[in-house]
């Protein structure tokens, strides 16, 4: 049926194109500051079992999703994460990092890179897909950080592709601003 005039074919279209990109385009949303963080246990660089309940009531997460190691904003990134981790550690935080590349790859990256954290194998994308972390233009895999306190609560997040380095920088205020709240 064609449309009575151009407005409505413009509607007409608008809305598919809407209908598209929630359904298609768009990854699936992000999760939020006050949401329940999903548990998850996933294998490490050093080939040890990781959960994210075994830090619950002991340590805040700092949980960072990276597209791929090795390449160079991912290697800035987790170097940010190395060269702060006494911060974090002061402030009673865990660094976590997660790719879907694998343990062997992870085990060479956190070499090279002298990393005193874990890197997780999510080897099909099954946690990054709980967080809601996508693909940024449907190639390369989302880099955002969360900030989950001691009870799995979300309360910090951070999406960018292109500021590797102030992932890091955004964790650590975020952790400020728990540790300043509950004293």
């Amino acid at each position: 049926m064609a449309p009575r005039d151009s407005r409505e074919f413009h509607i007409q279209t608008d809305q598919r194109f809407e209908i598209i990109v929630e359904r298609i385009l768009i990854p699936r949303k992000l999760l939020s500051t006050g949401d329940r963080a999903p548990d998850f246990s996933l294998i490490s660089n050093s080939g040890k079992p990781v959960s994210l309940v075994d830090f619950l009531g002991k340590k805040m997460i700092v949980l960072f999703f990276y597209p791929r190691d090795g390449t160079p904003g991912c290697k800035a990134e987790v170097l940010s994460f190395r060269e702060k981790y006494d911060v974090f550690t002061d402030l009673d935080a865990e660094v976590i990092g997660i790719s879907s590349d694998t343990i062997d790859s992870h085990s060479k990256f956190a070499s090279e890179c002298d990393l005193s954290f874990p890197l997780l194998s999510d080897n099909g994308g099954t946690v990054r897909k709980e967080y809601g972390v996508g693909k940024t233009l449907w190639i390369v895999e989302g880099r955002v950080t969360y900030v989950i306190d001691k009870k799995g609560k979300i309360r910090h997040v951070f999406s960018s592709q292109l500021r590797p380095k102030n992932h890091a920088v955004e964790a650590i205020k975020s952790l400020i601003e728990i540790v300043g709240a509950s004293r």
